[in-house]
């Protein structure tokens, strides 16, 4: 290779970091499809269980092979409320991709950091600086362009949605506390270890048998539910989040072109400028604190 054609060192980390976010957008894409295709046979809390018992043995002998002594923690109870919201979302999160277009539930997902910062604000004593007002009221135009309250009905699973959305929000802002004890596999260990018991009882309750055409979509769920977290995780180690969470909103249209090619699902102009007008929120939020932190 000529010295012409050598990439740039300053180029590297941003296309590995575009590398690992293709990963994961992929990986949240599959999961999503993997859902749509089995919530015809169980219900979404079966499909967690599931995903979960198919998962913990795939991500166990990674971790021993990437960062041995990945179980060690000293915050379990934080790894518990972190938990127990996170299940709960991705219990709204399945059930909202059963009966909404895949597109607007993703959109519906990116409000996640507006009530992490809502959160922050009472909880953990933060200030809303400029950055986050914008962010703040951006996100509530976006929800409010995409739901169109006194235009149309309220739809249930338009709340659904919304509901994943603040059970993600505190799921990320535990996250946020952990990730300065604990590594990324730790944190996916305690995840699975506990939402495995978490949802062990509701599962039972409204347990289907499986068939054998289930099994290579929950494969799929295991997998890709372990690489999505990696992917952001391994993203975030090559470039700053005003690189990386930009690139998350690329999980839009990847999802939008999904549900019309598999499901004819259209695509909603009011979802998209719904979705732009958080993703602007978001993004002028995101480099304001970067120049901050400068």
């Amino acid at each position: 290779m000529s010295r012409d054609s050598t990439p740039p060192r300053a180029a590297r980390p941003l296309a590995l970091a575009a590398a690992w976010m293709g990963v994961a957008l992929t990986s949240f894409a599959l999961l999503a499809v993997s859902a749509r295709e089995l919530l015809d046979t169980m219900e979404p809390v079966q499909f967690l269980f599931l995903r979960t018992a198919f998962g913990l043995p795939l991500l166990v002998p990674l971790a021993l092979w990437l960062a041995p002594g990945f179980y060690r923690t000293e915050r379990l109870p934080l790894h518990l409320l972190r938990n127990l919201f996170h299940y709960g979302g991705q219990v709204f999160w399945i059930t909202a991709i059963g009966i909404l277009p895949l597109a607007l539930v993703f959109a519906l997902e990116f409000t996640t950091p507006v009530w992490a910062a809502v959160l922050a604000l009472f909880f953990l004593g933060e200030r809303l600086n400029r950055g986050r007002v914008v962010a703040l009221v951006l996100g509530v135009a976006g929800v409010l362009v995409i739901t169109r309250p006194g235009l149309q009905p309220i739809d249930l699973g338009v709340l659904i949605g919304l509901a994943a959305a603040v059970g993600f929000a505190v799921s990320l802002t535990a996250t946020k506390g952990l990730t300065r004890s604990d590594g990324v596999f730790t944190i996916l260990f305690w995840m699975l270890a506990m939402q495995l018991l978490i949802g062990l009882v509701p599962a039972l309750l409204v347990w289907q048998p499986v068939v054998r055409a289930d099994v290579p979509w929950l494969l799929v769920a295991a997998v890709t539910g372990i690489t999505a977290h990696l992917g952001i995780a391994k993203a975030f180690q090559h470039a700053d989040a005003t690189v990386v969470l930009p690139m998350d909103f690329l999980r839009l249209p990847l999802i939008a072109l999904v549900g019309a090619i598999y499901y004819g699902e259209g695509l909603d102009p009011w979802v998209i400028a719904g979705a732009a007008l958080i993703f602007v929120g978001n993004e002028y939020s995101l480099r304001r604190e970067g120049r901050f932190s400068r």
